[in-house]
């Protein structure tokens, strides 16, 4: 190869990497094959859930049990509840009057502070089932919705289980239905 051969090969290559350069620096707009950082699914949501169950029911009242953990570095308040099982729900508290121990709707919703934790529990705080309208039994998949003060929702599944622990009775205490059903706790 002359001296004239090898300049213009090396003149070509240095033109070549020249173009490739200037085509990869671009107009600063990234590629459209570029993947761009989205936020995850899991970081969007305020709540994460542990250990939710579903007592098990054929058909009235029932209730939905766990622990709901705030991912977030504010108070998440949450304000009604519904699933596949029962459309009608009711987020319940277990209140002493006069002297004994009732069930009753929380006024407010559940509070759950910022990076805490709230127990939904028999004998506790939990999410009443009110008109259970598809059978829950052991092992049952249950999708419940929760919608939060700010009006945004989020869904998780829980599962059917047996349980016969704390004698709770889920039925209403009066019969009028316009009343705000509550239920009783046995001993």
């Amino acid at each position: 190869m002359t001296a004239t051969n090898r300049w213009r090969v090396l003149g070509s290559g240095g033109v070549l990497a020249a173009v490739l350069l200037v085509g990869a620096c671009g107009d600063g707009e990234p590629p459209a094959t570029a993947a761009t950082p989205s936020v995850p699914a899991a970081a969007a949501r305020p709540l994460a859930v542990r250990d939710m169950w579903v007592k098990t029911a054929a058909s009235g009242m029932s209730a939905t049990f766990g622990t709901l953990l705030n991912t977030t570095s504010a108070d998440v308040t949450v304000v009604k509840a519904t699933s596949t099982a029962s459309p009608m729900m009711e987020l319940h508290e277990v209140a002493t009057v006069d002297g004994k121990m009732v069930m009753r709707p929380k006024d407010g919703g559940f509070t759950i502070p910022a990076g805490g934790s709230h127990e939904l529990k028999p004998g506790g705080d939990h999410l009443m089932m009110m008109d259970i309208k598809t059978p829950v039994t052991a092992g049952t998949e249950v999708t419940i919705t929760l919608t939060f003060a700010d009006g945004k929702t989020m869904d998780f599944t829980a599962l059917g289980k047996d349980f016969a622990g704390g004698n709770e009775s889920y039925q209403p205490e009066m019969p009028d239905m316009h009343a705000s059903p509550s239920a009783s706790m046995g001993g």
